[in-house]
């Protein structure tokens, strides 16, 4: 029988619908903001950045050159140590994007190089848009905001790897294979992070390999860990300094083809395999003279509990506008990761204090309408390091001009003009494009105002039939997926994914469904966890379970994401 107060109730006579709110644990705060200096033996840093994606390593690499810079003229000034540390066991390991880049950040960064020097796989030529219906495909116009004349092809995992060795060239301190379980807290400001140990066995407890936690000690802390950082997440809540709206997410999973024959247009499309109260579309990218990416986005306050992104993405596979594409050819990655959507009313209202600041994907730094998100991520990093450098110039801890600095950019900006669009769709796709194309046309003045919205996990979802998913010659498996992101997570580790309880049959099929990686299943009535199986995507974390940091190196081992 369902308690109707723990979130599942009836509707009419046939629907009934299910709150994931109701039965999502609240974020264990308690652990990852810790009242306690480092240790005796703690690394010490002066600037660390807590993940080595695109954002955390621009900031690393603006502020080492303007160390550089300051020495040049000033070789009083004391040289800070900066650090990034990373859980991956390499950069680039998790880091996984659509992805169309904007070269302009890094023209900033690099100003010394050509574009040609930048490891993209290509320049955009053309755009189209399709939107799709079972069998037939319907090339519309390119909305404004998708016009990626300028921008270039590139693969977010080779990308993080070359400014990695951009940053080890300027002497930056890289430690891959260290996830950050802790923020270390002393009189109100964070002085450091504490790891995750390693080597634990399956009930926690340490095994003949095991590593126990490292403290690191730094004067700030740059929180760069990307969408749904457990830190972030407990940093913003600390600090009371969540954004004027809830953040919302969307669930994307990608993978990597080699095909037979070259392409050149960046293709996205809207509609089928979609429902019409889902938002979302496909994205198809070609990567070079035998390689495409193709991938589908969903956002995660979808309607239907049974709703599915991998399945999806494999019924969009067999598509005829895809299925001629992709025959004869051969998948050669897949992966999967969430995409914070909920724009500019959700980013913090507070992007630092305390010691720390945050960057990328963790302020919601991502224009929607646009499907752009790593120039902004570059973006803040430099502007961090710069307020970094200022503050270390004046021997002060004051970090406020980095709220300045962000509001009067190019981030703020665009991201105003868009600040409704992804709400809009909140009411159908059909209603919602109208309304995107009025705000397009008077830059977001239309219709003014801010648009209430609810987190995912508080979206009600009807318990509908399930659907039959995974058909079609070019699909693949949820555990094919898994196997395919280059994942060997050791079976033994600990379980370190925090779930609620007395999950209700229909919630573990939610689970199951929301997850592209398999690692909850609905076993009889009983909600059953394969932990090793994770990629890190954190979609459960946004609707359900708590996701938390394990063992450095776990996870995905992407290669050309």
């Amino acid at each position: 029988m369902i308690d109707e107060n723990r979130g599942l109730g009836e509707t009419s006579l046939t629907m009934k619908t299910m709150i994931p709110a109701s039965y999502q644990p609240p974020l264990p705060t308690e652990k990852f903001i810790l009242n306690e200096k480092p240790g005796g033996e703690a690394v010490p840093l002066d600037v660390l950045f807590v993940g080595g994606g695109p954002a955390g390593l621009a900031g690393a690499i603006e502020l080492a050159k303007l160390v550089k810079k300051e020495l040049a003229v000033n070789p009083q000034f004391p040289k800070p140590e900066i650090g990034i540390l990373e859980k991956a066991q390499r950069l680039g390991d998790h880091c996984l994007s659509g992805a169309v880049v904007n070269p302009g950040p890094l023209r900033e960064l690099f100003p010394e190089l050509k574009d040609s020097h930048f490891p993209f796989r290509g320049a955009v030529k053309s755009d189209r848009v399709y939107f799709m219906t079972e069998n037939h495909a319907f090339r519309i116009p390119t909305p404004p905001t998708m016009h990626n004349k300028g921008n270039y092809f590139a693969s977010i995992s080779e990308l993080t790897r070359w400014m990695g060795t951009k940053a080890e060239e300027l002497g930056v301190n890289i430690l891959t294979g260290f996830p950050a379980e802790s923020l270390l807290v002393d009189d109100g400001k964070v002085v450091g992070v504490r790891t995750a140990a390693a080597g634990l066995d399956r009930e926690g407890k340490p095994s003949s390999r095991f590593m126990p936690p490292t403290d690191i000690s730094s004067r700030f802390t740059v929180l760069s860990e990307g969408t749904r950082g457990s830190l972030t997440q407990a940093y913003l809540k600390w600090q009371g300094a969540d954004g004027k709206c809830p953040q919302i997410y969307a669930l994307g999973v990608k993978e990597i083809w080699k095909v037979k024959k070259a392409h050149e247009a960046v293709i996205h499309t809207m509609g089928w395999p979609l429902p019409s109260d889902a938002f979302g579309g496909s994205f198809f990218y070609p990567m070079g003279p035998e390689q495409v990416a193709l991938g589908l986005v969903v956002g995660l306050d979808y309607k239907a509990h049974s709703l599915d992104t991998h399945g999806l993405l494999q019924k969009l596979k067999n598509h005829p506008l895809f299925s001629e594409i992709l025959k004869e050819g051969q998948i050669l990655e897949w992966g999967a990761k969430t995409i914070p959507e909920g724009g500019f009313d959700a980013i913090p209202q507070k992007l630092q204090g305390a010691g720390a600041i945050v960057v990328g994907d963790g302020g919601g730094f991502v224009n929607v309408p646009a499907l752009k998100g790593i120039h902004y991520a570059i973006q803040s990093g430099i502007l961090a390091a710069r307020t970094i450098f200022d503050a270390l110039k004046a021997n002060s801890s004051d970090l406020q001009n980095y709220q300045k600095m962000v509001s009067e950019s190019f981030i703020s900006k665009d991201l105003y003009k868009t600040r409704n669009m992804r709400h809009a769709f909140k009411s159908g796709f059909y209603r919602g494009a109208i309304k995107a194309g009025l705000m397009t046309l008077t830059g977001g003045a239309f219709p003014g105002g801010r648009r209430k919205a609810e987190s995912d996990a508080a979206e009600p979802r009807s318990l509908d039939d399930q659907p039959s998913l995974f058909s079609g010659s070019l699909s693949i498996t949820k555990v094919d997926g898994v196997f395919r992101s280059g994942n060997t997570t050791r079976d033994d580790i600990p379980k370190h994914l925090i779930v609620g309880k007395d999950i209700p049959p229909e919630l573990a099929d939610f689970y199951s469904h929301v997850c592209p990686a398999g690692v909850y299943e609905r076993k009889g009535d009983h909600l059953v966890i394969n932990a090793p199986n994770c990629v890190d995507c954190k979609a459960t974390d946004v609707v359900g379970p708590r996701w938390t940091p394990r063992e450095g190196g776990s996870g995905p081992k992407y290669q050309e994401m």
